[in-house]
């Protein structure tokens, strides 16, 4: 009876501390929590939203990423991969000389007094003139106030952490990112 006792509990101690773990290595290296800090991504994200990190998976155009430069985490969307050479013109982007459309900045592009939500520029006037190999070009959704490729260069893929598939909380903003 004793041993059958003994048995029990170590199946529940080894079931217990199994979870543990799995539940740390899901947490920190998975599937990570962060709390989005500015407004440079509005409307998509908003100040003190939280979103979940996915560290695996491949990069594409319009993923929301997180990357980390000089110490501080960047919350952007990927509009530019290797080779591509990017244009706005008239506040339409052009991805290699086709038109994109934008579908997530549409309550934002409506809710403007004046002006472009983003200015004209290209990738053509940087060097090389298109995307660098290895690096990713990305914008904020809110273009009038983001700091990204438009001032720091194109993001070498190595500095991503991942991306941004769910915003978790506040409730009313919970919702897979487009």
């Amino acid at each position: 009876m004793k041993e059958k006792s003994l048995k029990r509990l170590w199946s529940w101690t080894w079931a217990i501390v199994l979870g543990l773990f799995l539940t740390l290595i899901i947490r920190f290296y998975l599937f990570v929590p962060i709390m989005i800090d500015g407004s440079s991504m509005m409307p998509t994200l908003h100040d003190g939203d939280r979103v979940i990190i996915n560290r695996f998976g491949n990069v594409n155009r319009f993923d929301v990423v997180i990357f980390k430069d000089e110490g501080t985490e960047y919350v952007k969307r990927v509009i530019g991969l290797p080779g591509d050479t990017i244009t706005y013109k008239n506040d339409e982007l052009f991805v290699n000389g086709k038109k994109q459309d934008e579908p997530y900045l549409d309550s934002y592009k409506a809710q403007l007094q004046d002006g472009l939500l983003t200015d004209d520029f290209s990738t053509e006037e940087m060097i090389p003139g298109v995307v660098p190999k290895g690096t990713v070009f990305v914008l904020g959704d809110n273009r009038r106030a983001s700091k990204d490729s438009r001032i720091m260069g194109p993001i070498p893929e190595s500095k991503i952490i991942g991306t941004t598939p769910i915003c978790y909380w506040p409730l009313e903003h919970a919702k897979f990112i487009n």
